[in-house]
């Protein structure tokens, strides 16, 4: 028989779980505070093209103080930073660092600390695709896609968290994908990688709730237009039409700001999510045969 304590403390609970669906919700109507990003040091990875590039320019627009740019091609980089320098004024650095290596993430972030100072916001933006089915998939081009796009969240994020937390004043950004919910044939690789960092931001997300001023940000979106995935095709464009990169820089800055720890863009992609939990399998299939993403990878010739 459940005590009145018990009982007490699951009407409590109850009437919590309320409370925070009706604030949700009031939230979807009325306008969020937005936090100011001026003062902020961002670090972004894979910064130097794609939707790294434009996510540098809209911290910069924002008002961040400073950019810092990783990659692992020194041109793309470069003039990423000297664009950003240059239409917004931002004092914006760039450093070559591969963070599927453990060690050069953790040399290259030591350096930073010293000549540009504490990072505040980490964008963990870095990926690739093999884009192969498993049995034609090379073992080292799928090693490396997992340590990639998954251990190299580790290796960055144990690298700057610990001073944020010292700080009580930071952000850990992840730009997933749908793909990491709903996954396609064709890109075993960059699907298992990003499901798996689906799980560590949402592990990191609950272990930082009572971490004050310390927030994370994962964003799931669908089908970029960028150069990583060129050539992926779906049946119905116009109703699936592929995100435009600067959307999503601006839809995730702006969820940084108001501290948002989840966003599916678009936000149809919920749907989806809905319909996985309680479709039956056979139905999914149909649906992915018929949307076109049973094939899509068929005239995948992106960037890897």
């Amino acid at each position: 028989v459940m005590d009145l304590n018990n009982f007490g403390n699951a009407v409590l609970f109850t009437f919590h779980i309320i409370f925070c669906i009706l604030k949700a919700c009031l939230g979807l109507l009325l306008p969020s505070r937005r936090k100011d990003l001026r003062g902020e040091v961002v670090l972004i990875t894979g910064g130097g093209r794609g939707i790294g590039r434009h996510l540098g320019k809209e911290f910069a627009k924002h008002g961040a103080k400073k950019l810092i740019l990783w990659g692992r091609t020194e041109r793309c980089l470069m003039e990423t930073c000297e664009e950003i320098s240059l239409t917004t004024g931002a004092e914006c650095h760039y450093f070559l660092c591969d963070v599927a290596n453990r060690e050069e993430v953790y040399k290259q972030a030591k350096v930073i600390r010293e000549k540009v100072g504490d990072v505040t916001i980490l964008v963990n933006n870095a990926a690739v695709v093999h884009g192969k089915s498993l049995m034609a998939s090379d073992d080292d081009a799928l090693m490396k896609t997992q340590h990639i796009n998954t251990l190299g969240q580790f290796w960055t994020t144990k690298a700057f968290l610990p001073r944020m937390l010292e700080l009580c004043h930071g952000h850990v950004v992840c730009i997933n994908s749908i793909l990491s919910l709903s996954s396609i044939p064709g890109a075993i690789d960059y699907c298992t990688s990003k499901a798996s960092s689906l799980a560590f931001m949402e592990s990191l997300t609950l272990g930082l709730l009572d971490c004050p001023g310390v927030g994370c940000t994962t964003v799931l979106p669908f089908h970029t237009n960028t150069d990583m995935f060129q050539g992926m095709r779906v049946r119905f464009p116009q109703l699936f039409p592929p995100l435009n990169p600067e959307l999503v820089a601006q839809r995730t800055v702006d969820a940084v700001r108001t501290n948002t720890p989840f966003i599916y863009l678009p936000w149809t992609m919920h749907a989806l999510v809905i319909l996985k939990s309680f479709l039956p399998q056979a139905a999914l299939e149909e649906i992915q045969r018929f949307s076109g993403c049973y094939t899509c990878m068929d005239t995948f010739k992106g960037r890897t």
